[in-house]
């Protein structure tokens, strides 16, 4: 697969990681939708790139809003070979606080948003992929999930969180294995400290701190190298089914 012939969707597509996504695929050619609820952000990244983007809003936890982005940017592209999951939250919170155990409704948003919203784009986007041309070697299409190293080096305060992403490693391999037959390959990234809004938001001394904590580079990954990735990804067609870290091995202590 080639980046200009994709006809793709990036959840969370409005900012962050998604939005280098956005960005990197466009540039190279390809139809890009962006699925996001921050409305104004999008609409103006879709207007900034040009008539090859496009942005749908869509709340990933909604099989009805989902799957009606889904034919919308199909329609408008004439098919769909691409998702990129990059919708999330990192709520956080201890189990057990000054103010009591973590309150149930905070571990499911999170659970519903970064794990089940996932696993619902993932779903519904594969079954329009069915209906792709297959190539050469028989893929029609390819869905690129994000996880975390949280995943595997959860720290203290991030119960929820990592459970969300731990979830996301887990289906990688049996969805890869399922899909196998349909010609769909199913990848997840699990970056590390990643430059994105949730970190800029903080004080400059504790960015720095953060990217010190990296072996190497000792700075913050940058949202372009997720996309560079995604974009390799994309057009090696021998990935499949595996869980690439994407963290200048850093190794994440307790707290």
């Amino acid at each position: 697969m080639k980046i200009e012939q994709c006809k793709a969707i990036v959840t969370g597509g409005a900012s962050g990681l998604g939005e280098a996504c956005v960005r990197s695929l466009a540039a190279r050619g390809a139809d890009v939708a962006i699925l996001d609820m921050a409305v104004e952000r999008g609409q103006m990244l879709a207007s900034l790139l040009g008539g090859k983007v496009i942005f749908l809003q869509a709340d990933v936890c909604s099989e009805q809003s989902v799957q009606a982005a889904i034919d919308k940017a199909a329609d408008t592209f004439g098919g769909l070979n691409v998702a990129i999951n990059c919708a999330g939250v990192a709520d956080a919170g201890k189990v057990l606080s000054r103010k009591g155990p973590l309150p149930l409704a905070l571990f499911n948003k999170v659970i519903q948003i970064n794990l089940v919203g996932t696993f619902n784009v993932l779903r519904l986007a594969a079954e329009k992929m069915l209906g792709n041309t297959p190539s050469e070697d028989g893929e029609k299409g390819v869905v690129i999930n994000t996880a975390s190293i949280a995943a595997f080096d959860g720290q203290i305060g991030q119960a929820a969180y990592s459970s969300s992403k731990a979830g996301i490693v887990g289906m990688t391999l049996p969805v890869a294995r399922e899909f196998a037959d349909h010609g769909i390959r199913v990848l997840t990234i699990a970056p590390g400290i990643f430059s994105t809004p949730m970190i800029t938001s903080m004080p400059r001394e504790v960015q720095d701190s953060l990217g010190k904590m990296i072996p190497f580079p000792k700075r913050l990954g940058k949202p372009e190298e997720y996309a560079a990735l995604a974009g390799h990804i994309i057009e090696n067609p021998m990935l499949n089914g595996e869980v690439i870290r994407l963290d200048g091995a850093v190794r994440m202590a307790a707290k």
